[in-house]
Formats: C-alpha cells, sequence, structure tokens
C-alpha cells in the first residue's frame, strides 16, 4: 500500500472518531447546563467534592438570637413549658448512661423535664442543633471535669444527635468519651478530671472516693489531652467538698500535707491559670468555666421543720435568691478571683443560683450507686440512698447547654 493510500485510510477513521467524541462532549454539555441550577446536580457536586460530610451552611445570628448587652442569663426564673419541652425525648437518645435515665429506672413523674429558664430582660436564644454543628466544624469540643460535666457532656450529645443524618459514633476510651459526627469532621468530647489538677483519683473507672489526695501543682498529665481542642469547658467542685480538709502535694511528690479545701482549690485553679495563660491560643481557641453545681442533700433548707432531701420533688424552689448549704462560697469567689487575672479570656458559666432552684432535678432514688441501679428496699429508703447531686437527663444541664450555645452564637453576630 502506497504512503498515499495509507494516510487517506487514516483520516477515514480519525474523522468519524473525532465527530462521534464532539457529540458525545455537547450531549454532556447539554445534560450539565440544565442540571446546574437544580438541588440534584449541587448535592452530586458536593459529593464528588467532600464525599460524605455535609455541605457548609452560613450560621446566621436572627434578631430573636442576639442577647443584647447588659443581658444577664444567669438572672431570671424557671417556667413550665409543656409545648417546647424537653428538647429530646430521653428514649430517642441511646447515648445516655443509667444514672441519668430516671423514666427507665422508674421515676413516676416528669415535670422535671418541662421547666424553661427564662432570663429576666431578654430571652434565651432556642437552641438550635445544626447551627452548633456549623460552629462544630473541623473543631473539638470537649468538656473536663467529674460525672456532673459527663452529665453536660451527654446532654449536648443528645441535643445534637437527632440533627446528624450521617455517621455517628461513640467510643469509651478511659479516662475519655468521643462522640464523633463524620459528615461534620467535628467532636464532641468529655474528659475525667475531677480534680481539674492530677490525683490518685484520676483513673475514670477506678477511682478512690474517700482517701483522695491532689497534686496542687501540675496538670501536666491531664493537658496533654487539652491540647488544641477548638472549645475547652472546664468544671471542678464535688469532689472537693468531701471533707473541710483534703490531702495533698506541692513542690514534692512525696510532701504529703492536709490542706484547708478552700486553700487547696485556690492552689490547684492557680495551677490551671498558669497552663491556661501559656499554652491557649485565644484567636484560634475558646474556653469556659462551669461553675458549681449545687446539691440539695437537706430539704429544710426551703421546707421549714422537715427531715428529708430532695426525694419526691417535683417543682422548683421559687423564692427570689435561694442559696442552699451545697453551694460553697468561698468557691465561687475564688473561681471569679482566678479567671478575673487570666490574660487569656475565659467566659464564666454561672450555672449555679438557676441550678439552686432545681431541687427537683435530681436522680433522687431513680439512679445508680457504685454502677448498680438501687435496689426496691434502697429505694424505700431515700434519706441514705437519694442522690441529690447528679440530674436526671433531660433536665438541668440540657439548660447549662443551651446558655452555652447561646454564648457561642454571639460571637457570630455581624457588627
Amino acid at each position: 500500500m502506497t504512503i498515499q493510500a495509507q494516510s487517506h485510510r487514516r483520516i477515514q477513521f480519525i474523522v468519524p472518531v473525532a465527530l462521534a467524541s464532539l457529540l458525545l462532549l455537547g450531549s454532556v454539555r447539554i445534560i450539565l447546563d440544565n442540571l446546574r441550577y437544580t438541588n440534584q446536580f449541587y448535592f452530586l457536586w458536593k459529593s464528588y467534592l467532600i464525599g460524605s460530610r455535609r455541605p457548609r451552611l452560613p450560621i446566621v445570628v436572627s434578631q430573636e438570637e442576639i442577647i443584647e448587652d447588659g443581658c444577664n442569663l444567669f438572672n431570671g426564673k424557671w417556667i413550665l413549658d409543656n409545648s417546647s419541652y424537653p428538647l429530646y425525648r430521653e428514649d430517642s437518645c441511646p447515648f445516655l448512661v443509667k444514672q441519668v435515665t430516671c423514666q427507665r429506672n422508674g421515676r413516676p413523674d416528669s415535670l422535671y423535664q418541662n421547666w424553661r429558664w427564662q432570663p429576666y430582660g431578654c430571652n434565651l436564644p432556642r437552641f438550635d442543633a445544626l447551627k452548633l454543628l456549623e460552629m462544630l466544624r473541623d473543631k473539638r469540643m470537649m468538656f473536663v471535669g467529674d460525672s456532673i460535666q459527663r452529665g453536660m457532656f451527654e446532654s449536648m450529645v443528645c441535643l445534637v444527635q437527632s440533627a446528624v443524618t450521617g455517621k455517628r459514633t461513640l467510643e469509651r476510651i478511659p479516662p475519655r468519651k468521643v462522640f464523633t459526627i463524620e459528615e461534620f469532621n467535628a467532636s464532641i468530647e468529655y474528659y475525667w478530671a475531677p480534680f481539674i489538677v492530677e490525683s490518685i483519683s484520676d483513673h475514670a473507672t477506678n477511682h478512690t472516693v474517700r482517701k483522695r489526695m491532689v497534686r496542687l501543682d501540675s496538670v501536666a498529665k491531664h493537658a496533654k489531652e487539652w491540647e488544641g481542642v477548638d472549645i475547652l469547658v472546664f468544671e471542678s467542685y464535688v469532689w472537693w467538698m468531701y471533707k473541710p480538709q483534703i490531702n495533698a502535694t506541692y513542690g514534692s511528690p512525696d510532701d504529703i500535707k492536709e490542706y484547708n479545701v478552700t486553700r487547696a482549690y485556690r492552689l490547684a485553679m492557680e495551677t490551671w491559670a498558669k497552663w491556661i495563660n501559656s499554652n491557649i491560643n485565644p484567636n484560634s481557641q475558646k474556653i469556659f468555666f462551669t461553675t458549681m453545681s449545687p446539691t440539695h442533700l437537706w430539704n429544710w433548707e426551703w421546707k421549714g421543720g422537715s427531715d428529708g432531701n430532695c426525694f419526691n420533688e417535683s417543682y422548683p424552689i421559687e423564692e427570689g435568691s435561694y442559696w442552699g448549704t451545697g453551694s460553697n462560697l468561698d468557691i465561687m469567689g475564688t473561681v471569679k478571683d482566678v479567671l478575673g487575672k487570666l490574660k487569656v479570656n475565659v467566659r464564666l458559666l454561672n450555672i449555679t443560683q438557676l441550678s439552686e432552684y432545681r431541687k427537683d432535678g435530681h436522680t433522687s432514688v431513680f439512679g445508680e450507686r457504685r454502677g448498680k441501679l438501687l435496689t426496691r428496699e434502697q429505694r424505700l429508703n431515700p434519706k441514705k440512698f437519694a442522690d441529690c447531686i447528679h440530674w436526671c437527663l433531660p433536665g438541668v444541664p440540657d439548660t447549662w447547654n443551651e446558655i452555652l450555645y447561646a454564648l457561642l452564637l454571639q460571637d457570630y453576630r455581624t457588627r
């Protein structure tokens, strides 16, 4: 075959292929043009770009969600709201531990779930799970503290989990719990540190209650877990209050002395404050400190002449500025003083007064004791066995998280 004939055959082959390719590309272009502005194309394109991640949405703060300057979210009253509360149902959240599932454990009343906190002179923004998840996109939120703080962590998980459409997991890696939301590349975590500083009670499941000893000058072991966390929420109180004195070391780990609890608490907070000042980047991290969660161990404080506790209480205390013996004013003063001297802005979640009113919100005899639900015989002896420290969920800790959400939301206000 001549060279001229071979060239002619190649041209005959190439031309049809080229024409077919042009026709195919034209058809694809027409299809894409038709799909360009449809939701179908949008989500196909997003799925291609980000896999299982949910498309980013702007965080818009409406006029109703703006907290005006001068509004004190922590000063107000409880209002019965049967239409809007609870914000989730106990049986709809599979991540709750038995200690807080009071309905499942046999509590006959449920009114404690229906109280809404109403600040004086302003409104608390309605909790919006999707907005919070957007705030947490590509971030970590960690609650640090004791079992009270664990309740706040579980409350937050329950508040957001219904809005998660993709994969969600809860891993228990003592001393941590990690709730992961894959579609937002976010996590909500809990870290067990009952004294914030190091102690012999730092094992999450095998810790001593009566023989307590703390290292007042060290958070190094714990702080490795806190480093780089985007939103940290600290709390520490109940474990300090077992006795007026506590065994502790300061300077030398072998020099164990007995300290007055209020003095020891201040030294521990100052150690924590040094770490905050040295390790937190205020441009990328947000820090909160939750004040003490009150106890309701003696009902003579709100019901003169009585000899009981929080058992069988169904309504909040209505008195204007009730303050029980379960809250220590010296500790409260120490927290405010230490936070006031920090170079880094740590926002105070002052949940103590609003929680003081809620004598009805505790697990009472409808919780656990040493990891086991109370027996029928123990429930018949509430004076000895009622838990007036921990809270039922849904319940009071949900309000703490509503306030936390409201404060985070204000960071997205356009000025």
